[in-house]
């Protein structure tokens, strides 16, 4: 049986902020279970916006925006401060051709040291140490607790 508004994997009428909405739970869960806590996160914008997408997809990339910020705003200001909210921005373009979801953070930017390697398909800043604990898979772990909040997603490519 179809699925309401949907034609295949493609939802005629993805809501982004109802996506941006799962991915700041997502990545709030993520956040606390690491540090504790988590920044809020303010969405303003287009909130009533929709167009054709695949929601899987929005979900993943925005997922991954926000575990960055995230985890940029609690090391910038340490664990027991008060941090600034993240913001994200729901835009369209003329006659909803083209949608903007904007991540914006105050977690200290990217050193310029770095600036020659951020298209690089998967650098990250996070620890190395998370990365070869994770790579080397220990059966006894539990990746359901114990998955890090950054340092395996994709970069962009």
């Amino acid at each position: 049986q179809p699925v309401h508004n949907y034609i295949g994997i493609i939802c005629q009428k993805t809501s982004p902020y109802e996506i941006v909405k799962r991915a700041i739970d997502d990545a709030s869960f993520m956040c606390n279970r690491k540090y504790g806590d988590a920044p809020e996160v303010i969405i303003t914008g287009r909130l009533d916006l929709t167009f054709p997408y695949v929601p899987t997809h929005l979900h993943y990339i925005t997922l991954e925006l926000l575990k960055n910020s995230m985890r940029a705003t609690v090391d910038w200001h340490g664990v027991d401060a008060d941090y600034p909210p993240i913001k994200v921005v729901i835009a369209d373009g003329r006659e909803n051709e083209d949608v903007v979801i904007k991540v914006s953070d105050e977690g200290g930017g990217i050193p310029r040291s770095n600036m020659n390697k951020i298209w690089s398909y998967l650098f990250t800043t996070a620890d190395p140490a998370v990365q070869e604990g994770m790579v080397a898979f220990q059966e006894h772990d539990d990746h359901a607790v114990d998955s890090p909040l950054a340092g395996l997603g994709e970069g962009f490519r």
